[in-house]
């Protein structure tokens, strides 16, 4: 499974942060937008509903984020929402994980020959990787909580962000390589 794939459900997460730089409000509505365009773009390649939860998910989030945004500017939701965030995403990791979707079965649907999906390895596989981007994700909103109510210095949050972003994502390049390679040496040696 690439990692690229997997990043691209993140577009709207990083260009929502851009834009929020100069206005939350507008921030909500550029997260939605190319939220939008990336699940029109998967729909018309035949990509399933239920394989975008992360798509389905960031655009739910948004529009929520956005309606408070505009329907009060001055909100305190603006001073949490890159806490706000986290949990969202976290959530939304450990939940599809609880309901036996983990949100990185749609991705490796996407990068993995059919036959393969519903093998029990499949789904072993994108659980570990789920569950190592909500621990990241976890791990970064924690950070921001404390770090938020300690007025703690910039770079706490910037390397809560590097640790807890890069650390899934070279699990998620690693993990799935590791495992076919186990899997073809048990083959070979029984062959």
């Amino acid at each position: 499974m690439g990692i690229m794939g997997y990043m691209r459900g993140f577009v709207p997460w990083i260009v929502a942060g851009f834009v929020s730089a100069v206005d939350w409000r507008w921030g909500a509505v550029a997260g939605c937008a190319s939220g939008l365009l990336l699940l029109l773009q998967d729909r018309r390649r035949g990509v399933a509903m239920d394989a975008m939860v992360l798509e389905i998910g960031t655009i739910v989030y948004f529009v929520i984020i956005g309606a408070i945004a505009f329907g009060s500017p001055d909100s305190s939701v603006q001073d949490h929402s890159d806490v706000i965030s986290f949990v969202w995403l976290a959530g939304t990791a450990w939940g599809s994980m609880a309901l036996r979707s983990p949100f990185t079965l749609g991705i490796a649907r996407r990068q993995t020959p059919e036959e393969y999906w519903n093998t029990p390895g499949f789904l072993s596989v994108n659980n570990a990787i789920t569950a190592a981007w909500g621990a990241g994700f976890t791990f970064i909103a924690v950070v921001l909580a404390i770090g938020n109510a300690t007025d703690a210095p910039a770079w706490v949050g910037i390397t809560a962000h590097v640790v807890g972003l890069v650390a899934p994502a070279v699990f998620t390049s690693i993990y799935p390589k590791r495992v076919q390679a186990r899997l073809e040496a048990l083959l070979a040696a029984g062959a």
